[in-house]
């Protein structure tokens, strides 16, 4: 990590899944991150919201554990797994349709809660 940048501002200036990984020391297979980046770190956000509070805390170092925590889980899950299993994205998902088949359709709203 960047000790001359606050947490803030070094999360501010990272630009890419790599990016995140490099910043918190995340080993990764790059052909892993290559098909999977935008799915990684959607992920790595989904997480995070998952426990607002834990990252509210003005100590960094903790902050800092907390995220490097999240974005690993998240890399690893397309590890063992791939995004149309994962289904990060709204797009991935599915609805019946009356006659029993599948609907790929996804309005708009849904894209973006």
């Amino acid at each position: 990590m960047d000790d001359t940048l606050t947490l803030d501002e070094a999360l501010a200036e990272l630009t890419s899944a790599e990016d995140f990984l490099d910043y918190f020391g995340v080993e990764y297979v790059p052909s892993v991150v290559q098909v999977n980046r935008l799915h990684i770190l959607q992920r790595f956000h989904d997480y995070l919201e998952r426990e607002p509070g834990a990252f509210a805390s003005g100590d960094e170092v903790t902050r800092a554990t907390g995220y490097r925590r999240c974005l690993r889980q998240a890399y690893e899950d397309f590890v063992k797994s791939d995004a149309l299993t994962e289904k990060v994205f709204r797009v991935f998902h599915s609805e019946p349709l009356p006659d029993g088949g599948q609907s790929t359709f996804v309005p708009l709203d849904k894209v973006f809660k």
